[in-house]
């Protein structure tokens, strides 16, 4: 029997929940409130380029994102690009990312390289993360790749992405991220990466006129007041238009939010929302006149650069001015998170005109910064556990984020596996 079904956040998880719950005879109806679908994925005008907020990249190993586009029509979309990464160490730009480059790495010793490799490869090669989750992660990754080599390319990309969070952190989460990062490669020495013509807009657009064309709803700038709970079971929405029933509920916005929405459930399951802790990002986006660097992925660890990298997006997509991402990452509760956007601008300006000389301020066409405050979640040892449970003790009522398919890093592949598996436990 079809069933009307309400789907809160209309980001990969949110359209993807939607897209299933359509092709399986339901009725959705997506609540977002953006004036745009995508969340973290959506994209903006950039003095008249239109590209994503914050950078996103596809690998090989994406399978639930490249059946999505093969199920929509899209695969033609796709295309794939040889990358480099490189690493800025000791004031200097270091080739990264295989064999030779660890081995020719400047400010290294043998051992630590070689100590270093042997992880990153058996990292690749685990298939089981469940005996990681209660593992702290610099102690791991010190134990197997030493002092050497965890202070020179490891302890500044947690110092700047988990500030006062870095040693409590699950061994299994950052295992999950080594694993793609190497599983993009189609051989040791070289790396394939993806990108969509049109950028996400092509798979968010596609997603949602599919919804819309199969009996699904999205209203945008529409955002939810508050989760109605009648005897012990959802009895619908609470908009500024006031209250809608529905059969079901389905949230997938970040779960900080919950009991601001939903403050009827238990007290103990709202203290469990409560206790989670994110992640947000200042994410400054530069289009310049030429390139900063060859690479799509530069590593850093420099004294004067309080950021873990960037992402060089044009040599990865080509497009007509050369693009770069700068995230800064920080625990939302951080000081910092609290700076002017020129605060941020000002220094990817400095640090981009340090690595490469050659840029001058007129090479800048234009520089934003985008701020997500519930970008990633922080996952601790024993993360598993501290999940709240999605199926929630009211009937009719789920909610997840990206956090429910830890130890995998957020993405849109694993948003839309999750999304379409949470679509079918909910009219099961």
């Amino acid at each position: 029997m079809a069933e009307r079904i309400a789907v809160l956040g209309a980001g990969p998880m949110g359209l993807a929940v939607a897209y299933q719950l359509a092709r399986d005879g339901h009725h959705p109806v997506v609540f977002e409130a953006d004036d745009r679908v995508g969340g973290m994925t959506a994209s903006f005008d950039f003095s008249g380029l239109k590209i994503e907020r914050y950078y996103h990249f596809h690998c090989i190993s994406d399978a639930g994102f490249l059946t999505m586009l093969d199920e929509l029509g899209l695969a033609g979309h796709m295309k794939w690009t040889e990358t480099k990464m490189g690493y800025w160490y000791g004031k200097r730009l270091q080739p990264w990312g295989n064999p030779v480059a660890l081995l020719k790495f400047k400010g290294l010793g043998l051992v630590a390289k070689l100590r270093y490799g042997l992880h990153a490869f058996l990292s690749t090669k685990r298939k089981d993360w469940r005996p990681l989750d209660n593992v702290e992660a610099t102690g791991w990754i010190r134990r197997w790749v030493g002092a050497e080599a965890y202070r020179v390319l490891w302890k500044r990309l947690f110092d700047y992405k988990f500030y006062d969070y870095s040693d409590n952190l699950s061994a299994a989460w950052i295992w999950s991220r080594i694993r793609r990062i190497g599983n993009s490669r189609y051989n040791l020495f070289r790396e394939k990466l993806g990108y969509l013509d049109g950028g996400s807009d092509t798979l968010l657009l596609g997603m949602k006129t599919w919804i819309e064309s199969h009996g699904g709803e999205i209203r945008l700038g529409t955002p939810v007041q508050k989760v109605v709970i009648e005897n012990g079971a959802v009895a619908g929405l609470q908009t500024a238009a006031g209250m809608e029933v529905f059969d079901k509920v389905v949230s997938t916005i970040p779960l900080p939010f919950v009991p601001r929405l939903i403050p009827d459930l238990p007290a103990d399951i709202l203290a469990r929302f409560s206790a989670l802790k994110n992640i947000a990002v200042v994410c400054v986006i530069a289009k310049l006149r030429k390139p900063v660097t060859e690479n799509f992925w530069l590593n850093i660890n420099d004294d004067d650069m309080d950021i873990p990298g960037l992402v060089e997006y044009t040599n990865l997509r080509p497009l007509p001015e050369h693009v770069v991402y700068v995230p800064f990452y920080m625990p939302g509760e951080h000081p910092k998170y609290g700076d002017t956007d020129q605060v941020f601008t000002d220094k990817v300006k400095r640090y981009l005109k340090e690595i490469n000389p050659d840029l001058m301020d007129d090479d800048f066409i234009d520089i934003r910064a985008n701020r997500y405050r519930y970008a990633q979640p922080i996952c601790p040892p024993a993360y598993l556990d501290s999940i709240p449970q999605r199926k929630l003790p009211v009937e009719g009522l789920w909610a997840a984020d990206t956090s429910h398919y830890y130890p995998e890093d957020r993405g849109i592949s694993e948003s839309i596996d999750f999304g379409r598996m949470l679509a079918r436990e909910v009219t099961a």
